[in-house]
């Protein structure tokens, strides 16, 4: 019999045999034709729907979940022991190993022998005084008073590098003989000029004087003409290449530097020196390009202004006359390096203003109003107008180009403007590099001064 089904209204009851004499509603009706029976596995035989289905398996999966879960708690639980037993047991370690280096040094100071002890006292009393350390360690018999041996000492030990520069650079006959073993020790074959310029630089550190720098770089020149005979007609033309490479790599790398010398400027410069033969183009551009790529190291670690500032020559505050304004303003002067800086204050780390100390003259200032007041200038062959280079630092960081024809300095008193003018004359000088390059230069060529 069918019944309209769509006709009846909604929770609406019927009973119809069709149905199993049971009544049921619209509802049930519905839910049963959108999820149409199938056969159950249970043990009644009942069939069991779609939904309900669904709802045993999701029950089930949450039971696997978790399980899961607690199999992960229980493993989190056992990693998180096994890691607490192994910091203690790090820690443990930790505690045995620094006992055990304690007892080891503690051994090894008791085992040092009265020689190391004598040896270590040495070395440490060289870095602080070379000529005292070396006197030292020959007294106590630690090393033999000969130049060869006192060479390995120098080569082979921990030592602070610029006690090495200065020892190697005294002028007594020992000492020239020990800078002569010691560069014997050096290694140059097969190596290009800038390559033995960095490994001879790197072992010590360059004195300041220029007489030492000079008995040096001719010891140098005549290892690497040795090691590498056939590269340079004569130990002068290594030697002036030497030199020439060392002013390029200031010249490219000093920031104080403005015009950087080209690559064409370094081989028209260097080509001619060689006894008349010239040099290989390729091998002056290839050591250019080496110093421009990369700067030799002199010192290890240290900022450079630090360094350059640490030990100044003079310094003080003084009143110094603007260029473009000409007011007058209280600034620290520092004089060092052939430069002489000014800062706004002691505790700037950036200079405000330098002034290359080339070329120049210090001299009364008879026209100022001012008392104890001198004047920094040209000298009087390149005074005609022209400004003095130096340059300083604006207020928006910006480095521009001073504008000084001369600079009027006032001191506080008569005596500290004597003192002045006495450091700043001392500074001005020619370039010792400058002054040995043109020389030898002249001596192999004959062709008169060379401007540089």
């Amino acid at each position: 019999m069918a019944v309209d089904v769509m006709h009846l209204d909604p929770g609406q009851t019927f009973a119809k045999s069709a149905f199993g004499g049971k009544s049921r509603s619209t509802e049930e009706l519905s839910r049963e034709h959108a999820y149409p029976t199938i056969a159950s596995p249970s043990s009644s035989g009942s069939p069991r729907s779609v939904s309900s289905l669904l709802d045993l398996t999701w029950a089930e999966g949450a039971g696997e979940e978790q399980q899961a879960i607690d199999r992960l708690q229980s493993s989190r639980k056992q990693l998180e022991d096994e890691i607490e037993f192994m910091v203690g047991e790090l820690t443990r370690i930790g505690e045995e190993m620094s006992c055990t280096a304690e007892c080891i040094q503690i051994i090894q100071d008791s085992e040092e022998t009265p020689k190391k002890k004598l040896m270590r006292r040495g070395r440490k009393l060289f870095n602080a005084k070379p000529k005292e350390g070396v006197k030292f360690l020959l007294e106590k018999g630690l090393l033999n008073k000969t130049p060869e041996d006192v060479a390995l000492f120098l080569s082979v030990s921990q030592l602070d590098k610029r006690a090495i520069g200065e020892y190697l650079g005294e002028g007594e006959d020992f000492n020239i003989s020990i800078l002569h073993e010691f560069v014997r020790l050096k290694e140059f074959h097969g190596l290009d000029l800038v390559q033995a310029l960095r490994a001879f630089l790197s072992s010590f550190q360059l004195p300041g004087e220029a007489q030492k720098i000079d008995r040096m770089m001719e010891q140098f020149a005549q290892r690497y003409c040795d090691c590498n005979p056939g590269t340079f007609s004569n130990t002068d033309a290594c030697y002036i290449l030497s030199f020439a490479i060392i002013m390029l790599n200031t010249s490219l790398h000093n920031p104080n530097v403005k015009h950087k010398p080209t690559v064409e400027q370094f081989i028209s410069m260097n080509r001619d020196i060689n006894d008349g033969r010239e040099l290989p183009p390729e091998m002056l551009r290839g050591h250019y390009e080496s110093i421009k790529n990369e700067p030799f190291r002199y010192h290890e670690g240290g900022d450079e202004l630090t360094e350059v500032f640490f030990n100044p020559d003079h310094q003080g505050w003084l009143i110094k006359e603007g260029g473009k304004h000409k007011n007058w303003k209280r600034r620290w002067f520092i004089l060092t390096d052939n430069c002489l800086y000014y800062f706004k204050s002691p505790s700037d780390k950036e200079p405000r203003g330098i002034i290359p100390l080339e070329n120049l003259e210090v001299r009364e200032c008879a026209e100022a109003k001012k008392n104890h007041v001198f004047e920094i200038c040209l000298n009087e062959k390149l005074r005609r107008g022209t400004l003095i280079k130096a340059c300083k630092t604006k207020q928006d960081g910006k480095v521009v180009v001073g504008n000084h024809l001369n600079y009027r300095i006032q001191a506080s008193s008569q005596e500290e403007k004597d003192e002045w003018m006495k450091r700043i004359r001392a500074s001005i000088s020619r370039n010792p590099f400058l002054e040995m390059l043109q020389a030898r230069r002249q001596r192999v060529s004959n062709k008169g001064p060379v401007n540089l």
